[in-house]
């Protein structure tokens, strides 16, 4: 079973750590896409704030068997 990872800024993300998501902090969109390119293979599951999907774009965020599922907070 693949890993959950959280992307996004400190403040939105940071809490999920107490459950045991992986958090990658990303203040600005390049600091997202680092991120993003630097995701463990082991990744089952990522969760974005709305701002770092933003600067991901869709194509980036869309269903694909080759990347982990990814899912946007409201």
């Amino acid at each position: 079973m693949g890993t959950v990872t959280a992307i996004g800024a400190r403040t939105s993300v940071c809490g999920l750590a107490l459950a045991g998501v992986d958090v990658l902090v990303a203040e600005d969109p390049d600091a997202v896409r680092r991120a993003w390119r630097a995701l463990p293979g082991t990744a089952g599951l990522v969760i974005l704030t709305a701002e770092a999907a933003e600067a991901l774009g869709a194509e980036t965020t869309a269903p694909d068997p080759s990347r982990p599922l990814t899912v946007v907070m409201p």
